[in-house]
Parts: structure tokens; C-alpha cells; sequence
């Protein structure tokens, strides 16, 4: 079992930057593959990016390449989104997900097997 906490959502306005933190607890962080998520009102949730178990490779949406940057720090069960140039369009709750062993890249939410909470994120114009 993997429990995962999402923090560092809030308002910001556009052109603004936040970066999101994903805190691991549970099983060894370091054996899953992480992913970000984000579901805005009345949409389906959407894949943002994912990391490799080891931060070597990452992989985003097409839409937020150049915007946004998934990294983890293994020693500290944590892995982060750091988004700038942010959008009205980014408005969303933003989750974090973990996957066990598989192929990379896993941009499907049912790939993952554990979630957050998810964090808040409003982007004003």
C-alpha cells in the first residue's frame, strides 16, 4: 500500500508559477513509477505527466510540454510538478498517482494503482 499527499495548490494569477509536491509514504517510493493528473469542472480527468522509478525518463502531454516539469527526489518520497506560465485553462485538482511495475509511459489513470487526495489549483486572468 502506497499513501499519497498531494500539497501546493492555491490561486495564482496568469503568467504566475506554482509548484506541486506529492509526499509517498507505505512501500518503497523508489519501485513506482509517478504521474500527474488534473480534472477540471465537468471534464474527464486528464494526464499531465509521468516519471520512470528512477527520474531518468518523463514524458507530458503534448498540450503542456515547455510548461511543465515532473522531477522526484527518492530520499524524500516526494515528487514534484513545477508548472509556470500558467493558464486559465489550468484550473483543475491536480493528483498524483503511482504505478507498480509496467511499460513507461502510463498516461491512462486506470495504469495506476494508488492516488492522492488531489490539490486545488485556480488560475485567475
Amino acid at each position: 500500500q502506497v499513501q499519497l499527499v498531494e500539497s501546493g495548490g492555491g490561486l495564482v494569477q496568469a503568467g504566475g508559477s506554482l509548484r506541486l509536491s506529492c509526499a509517498a509514504s507505505g512501500r518503497t517510493f523508489s519501485g513506482y513509477a509517478m504521474g500527474w493528473f488534473r480534472q477540471a469542472p465537468g471534464k474527464e480527468r486528464e494526464f499531465v505527466a509521468a516519471i520512470t522509478w528512477s527520474g531518468r525518463y518523463t514524458y507530458y502531454a503534448d498540450s503542456l510540454k515547455g510548461r511543465f516539469t515532473i522531477s522526484r527526489d527518492n530520499a524524500f518520497n516526494t515528487v514534484y510538478l513545477q508548472m509556470n506560465s500558467l493558464k486559465p485553462e489550468d484550473t483543475a485538482v491536480y493528483y498524483c498517482a503511482a504505478a507498480s511495475a509496467g511499460g513507461f509511459p502510463r498516461v491512462a489513470d486506470y495504469q495506476y494503482n494508488y492516488w492522492g487526495q488531489g490539490t486545488q489549483v485556480t488560475v485567475s486572468s
